[in-house]
């Protein structure tokens, strides 16, 4: 199996398990709490074909890489990423963040400028700030964590199945995701460090990337589904928006968290065009196609 190695803090150096997939231009996948990169498949699958190298890894503690004690702290978990461009030597790079891997991606503009990459993607992302504070109104007040942590303290298997449910929209009238895809997706959660599981959640909870989000100097497009009550759109992407240059922001309606897996082909398009679409025009060209969607018929995937 494929791993680098993070040296990072002076502490003792992390295996990161990574998978690098297909030709073609590069796009770097991160994924979200409390999963890993296997969550990526319904994207690689099919961009592979669509001339895209994809490039998926386990943050530490998650999947396959090291599960140490410490270090799950945006800035490390940010020299992890940048560790595994190097050490690729890749170039041309799309990042694409999911939930709390929009974090890494903004943490790694902030501290290192961003280099080695071209394009950014937001895809139910944490980022800027999700906490409620008396400068952040709209946030999630920090009881909702707490019993988030507590839940996970006293029964992270019943937990995680509960939060699973939340994460794809289901519902007693919704069921947009079958049983057999919920086990599966409680099987790789659980693949997780407890510590891991639990310092990472206080790390995308309380971390103020306002300041970071700012220094994403590269086109971004951000999708966020607006019925996500995972990570609230008003606070997040809608912020996000606003607060970074040159974005492009593509709202899916009636899309929970888990958009990746609901809206699989939609997102798939988008993230195939984007990806392929040179740097100086990705920024007009999404925004075209934003504005044909809202004024157009039903969207068809390809």
């Amino acid at each position: 199996m494929p791993f680098i190695t993070s040296n990072q803090n002076n502490a003792e150096p992390v295996n990161i398990y990574y998978e690098d997939c297909g030709k073609g231009k590069p796009a770097v996948f991160i994924h979200g709490w409390p999963l890993n990169g296997a969550m990526w498949e319904y994207q690689v699958t099919q961009l592979t074909q669509q001339g895209i190298r994809c490039i998926t890894y386990d943050r530490r503690g998650f999947g396959k890489s090291d599960w140490p004690y410490e270090g799950y702290d945006y800035n490390t978990m940010a020299g992890d990423l940048k560790a595994l461009l190097d050490e690729l030597n890749l170039e041309d790079v799309t990042l694409v963040g999911f939930s709390m891997g929009g974090g890494e991606i903004a943490k790694y503009f902030s501290l290192y400028g961003g280099p080695r990459v071209t394009k950014v993607v937001l895809v139910s992302a944490v980022v800027p700030y999700m906490l409620h504070t008396s400068d952040n109104p709209e946030g999630v007040p920090q009881e909702q964590f707490d019993e988030m942590a507590n839940g996970i303290k006293q029964d992270r298997p019943a937990f995680m199945e509960s939060f699973g449910k939340d994460f794809f929209g289901v519902s007693l009238l919704n069921h947009p995701v079958s049983d057999a895809f919920l086990a599966n997706n409680l099987t790789q959660v659980m693949k997780s460090s407890p510590i891991a599981t639990l310092q990472c959640a206080q790390s995308f909870s309380s971390t103020d990337f306002r300041k970071d989000v700012i220094k994403i100097n590269v086109p971004t497009l951000i999708i966020h589904g607006d019925s996500d009550k995972t990570v609230p759109i008003k606070v997040t992407g809608e912020e996000s928006a606003k607060l970074i240059p040159n974005a492009t922001f593509i709202v899916y309606e009636g899309e929970p968290h888990g958009l990746w897996y609901t809206a699989k082909e939609r997102l798939n398009e988008d993230l195939r065009d984007f990806i392929l679409i040179s740097a100086d025009q990705a920024g007009s060209k999404f925004r075209e196609r934003e504005i044909v969607r809202e004024n157009s018929e039903p969207y068809h995937a390809f």
